[in-house]
């Protein structure tokens, strides 16, 4: 089983910045696929950014595209979402998770097992 512990959320101005941490328990974390989600009240979780088990390839949803950097630190067992030019509209709580490197690198929620606790976001304006 993979546990995954996120950090880094809180409450920040419109422009501001945050970066938040998934790290994992499993020392296999190289073999796995980490992504970002979001959700807001009433609304189904949505893709926010997603890495593959080795950071070559990353892919990262059109609406925070430009603003929004996923990395992942494989000696760490991390993944990081570096959120920049924050928006109110970005305001969600945020989870991680894990998927096998088995599959490719995906946007669908239920290709992902392994969730993290979500960590609350909020944007002011």
């Amino acid at each position: 089983q993979v546990r995954l512990v996120v950090s880094g959320g809180g409450l920040v101005q419109a422009g501001d910045s945050l970066r938040l941490s998934c790290t994992a328990s499993e020392r296999t974390f190289s073999r796995l696929n980490m992504g970002w989600f979001r959700q807001v009240p009433g609304k189904e979780r949505a893709f926010v950014a997603a890495i593959s088990w080795s950071g070559g390839t990353t892919d990262v949803a059109e609406s925070v595209k430009g603003r929004f950097t996923i990395s992942r630190d494989n000696a760490k067992n991390t993944a990081y979402l570096q959120m920049n030019s924050l928006k109110p509209e970005d305001t969600a709580v945020y989870h991680c998770a894990a998927a096998p490197r088995t599959g490719g690198v995906s946007r669908g929620a239920n290709e992902y097992p392994y969730w993290g606790q979500g960590t609350q976001v909020t944007v002011s304006s």
